[in-house]
């Protein structure tokens, strides 16, 4: 409770999307009241080796997850809504607003991962406004943006609004006809806006970005002089795209094959919600194509960031079991690569070149635009909303920067800007803003099976990059070995002679059993002794590993089998026993 004469205060905390690209999730936090906006996935890099998804750290809200009231979506893309069915098997939200098409994929997946009864999903209009518990009244303003209902928001608060931009750019010619509602941001703006967050992925940028629109005439002109069939693959959730290719499909007489799920429940909802319009008999199944005139084919397909799964990905390889590469066909790679995608993209594109295709790909092309603003759309949602303090977010630490320097530009004083990390617990009240606190911020990995621990991907980096030592050894009550041990050596390069090497395991195991034996060995109530096998085990593998650094320079993993004898002795006969021991080296 905050003291008599305490200001009251608006906690802002974004758990992810800064000084990155992904996993977009932020809490606004006032008084015993929390609400969401968006809680997305981010990309697994190339070290984290069998990751399919990276979310945030959600320790925060688990601790608080008695405080949430709400969750407000501001769109469909799956880095703003790919992690909320993990978020549910955790904690609650009892209630998500959003866009229409965003609700519809949700839908999908949460009934998918089995948690749809953990929530209730309200689907909002343009300008529509919500209560989220006592405090809090969001305000869905239409924006522009690369997927189709997309929104930002005005967040109503007991100290003032805040706007939250999303994702968008101004795009005054929008293949949809839904139009950003710049009148309803001049309006908050003169009224009085107390903080904007804004998006800040093109803040190095300069200029207008260009309209989706402008793809058409480029695709159009491809499609008429494309040799073989057209394959084209893009952002699966990008529906403006996914509009004009399927227009241009009805225009030149194709028929279309889609590939890949997600690119099919995506079609599939922005028909039923009207974003995308066509007729059945468009559509052909991929079996049906193959039999078509090469000309008269269209191809659809997930896969334009080389993603290791998606269907571009398979065909390039030759693993798709219903696409081949046949000469001649054009392929065309309707989005560029995101960051850290670009080698992933250039492998794919370089498979299909080698099996005959013509590949078509590349910023010059005029095939892809992006869907966030650049620098002059940024000054003009600043000069719209004429906020009192600024906040730059989703985006790379660089971009933060740059965005904030244009927000000075503009007339916000520097003391009125905040450029923040993850984490970050950023304290707004009327006459001040700056950062108070940190909340836990990392990162949680989660692959096919579920969270993979960090002890895990240690393990699978060790065996990625220096193999794995298997070692099975048999041990007496003794503490001595029993025979020479089973060793299996997996992606391990060997300096020394391998023969030299396995009797140098063989030998590190004598000298750590008849060293540290008796530091396992316990006493027992009963006229048994009692040894830590476990322990013992830990003990020998953390010796190979030091003998496999000095001898190999590397470190693989080592793991050492060690079966536990039958029968113990008892006290009186082991000490017997290990008085006349001797082992020798």
């Amino acid at each position: 409770m905050k003291q008599k004469g305490e200001q009251p205060t608006v906690k802002i905390i974004p758990l992810g999307g800064l000084h990155e690209i992904g996993k977009n999730t932020c809490i606004f936090e006032y008084e015993n009241e929390i609400i969401l906006l968006d809680a997305g996935v981010g990309f697994p890099t190339d070290e984290m080796h069998g990751v399919n998804i990276v979310l945030p750290d959600m320790t925060y809200l688990r601790k608080n997850s008695h405080k949430i009231t709400g969750m407000i979506v501001t769109h469909g893309h799956e880095d703003h809504i790919g992690g909320i069915p993990y978020h549910l098997k955790q904690f609650d939200i009892p209630v998500i607003y959003g866009p229409r098409l965003a609700m519809a994929l949700l839908q999908d997946k949460l009934e998918e991962a089995g948690v749809r009864e953990q929530t209730t999903l309200k689907s909002v209009r343009p300008r529509e406004i919500v209560r989220i518990g006592k405090s809090f009244f969001a305000e869905f303003i239409r924006n522009t943006h690369s997927i189709a209902d997309s929104f930002s928001v005005a967040i109503h608060t007991p100290l003032g609004v805040i706007i939250h931009t999303g994702d968008f750019k101004i795009d005054h010619t929008p293949v949809d006809g839904e139009h950003f509602d710049l009148q309803k941001l001049a309006e908050h703006g003169e009224k009085g806006v107390l903080c904007l967050l804004s998006d800040s992925t093109n803040a190095e940028v300069p200029g207008h970005t260009p309209s989706e629109s402008s793809v058409y005439p480029n695709l159009d002109r491809i499609f008429a002089t494309a040799e073989g069939r057209l394959m084209v693959t893009t952002f699966a959730s990008s529906v403006h795209r996914l509009k004009i290719v399927l227009d241009l499909a009805l225009k030149h007489e194709k028929k279309v094959a889609v590939v890949g799920r997600s690119m099919l429940n995506t079609i599939a909802h922005a028909r039923n919600l009207g974003y995308i319009k066509c007729p059945d008999d468009l559509f052909e199944s991929i079996k049906a194509v193959n039999h078509l005139p090469d000309d008269q084919v269209l191809i659809l397909t997930t896969g334009s960031q080389g993603e290791p799964l998606a269907a571009m990905t398979r065909i390039s390889k030759g693993e798709h079991h219903q696409l081949k590469i046949r000469s001649g066909d054009t392929v065309v790679f309707s989005a560029n690569p995101i960051p850290g995608n670009t080698i992933s993209v250039v492998n794919t594109i370089d498979r299909l070149m080698m099996q005959g295709a013509k590949v078509i790909y590349g910023r010059d092309q005029g095939i892809h635009v992006s869907g966030h603003g650049a620098q002059e759309d940024h000054k003009l949602m600043l000069a719209l909303t004429k906020p009192k303090f600024f906040v730059p977010v989703h985006g790379e630490h660089r971009m933060l920067v740059k965005h904030a320097a244009m927000a000075q530009g503009m007339g916000i004083p520097e003391e009125n800007i905040v450029v923040i990390n993850n984490g970050d617990v950023v304290e707004l009240s009327e006459d001040s803003i700056g950062i108070v606190d940190q909340v836990p911020s990392g990162i949680e990995l989660v692959d096919r099976s579920g969270v993979v621990q960090p002890s895990v991907m240690k393990e699978r980096q060790q065996l990625a990059e220096d193999g794995v030592i298997t070692v099975a050894a048999a041990v007496n009550w003794e503490g001595q070995q029993i025979g020479k041990p089973e060793i299996h050596l997996r992606g391990v390069v060997h300096k020394v002679e391998r023969s030299l090497f396995l009797e140098l395991i063989s030998r590190t195991i004598d000298k750590t059993l008849h060293e540290r034996w008796q530091a396992f060995v316990s006493n027992a109530t009963d006229d048994q002794i009692e040894v830590d096998w476990a322990g013992l085990r830990g003990e020998i593998e953390k010796s190979l590993q030091r003998l496999a650094r000095r001898e190999l320079q590397s470190s693989p993993l080592v793991v050492c089998l060690l079966p536990t004898p039958e029968q113990p002795p008892t006290k009186s006969s082991y000490r017997r026993r290990r008085s006349t021991a001797s082992i020798a080296f």
